[in-house]
């Protein structure tokens, strides 16, 4: 689970600040990123929430997290410059 390893290290959070954040074993941590094992509902939701993320992204399912109203917001702006800029090109 390559994202629970990027969103912890965005926080500069070592494997065992994170087990102690959430009250999962570090090595359960190491598992989860190298693939090892894979979290089941109960880690899911306490990493989804310690992150503030949605399960969906937690998992890979979708390239955009859209958990959180500001994220959807931020999106939602960038498309429309983005569009506003090839309008100007036409």
């Amino acid at each position: 689970m390559n994202r629970i390893k990027d969103l912890r290290e965005d926080r500069d959070l070592r494997q065992s600040d994170l087990a102690k954040m959430v009250g999962i074993d570090q090595r359960t941590i190491s598992n989860y990123e190298t693939g090892k094992s894979n979290p089941d509902s109960y880690a899911l939701i306490r990493l989804a929430d310690f992150f503030n993320v949605s399960i969906d992204y937690l998992v890979g399912r979708v390239k955009q997290d859209f958990y959180r109203a500001e994220d959807k917001k931020r999106f939602i702006e960038s498309i429309q410059q983005s569009l506003e800029e090839l309008k100007k090109m036409i």
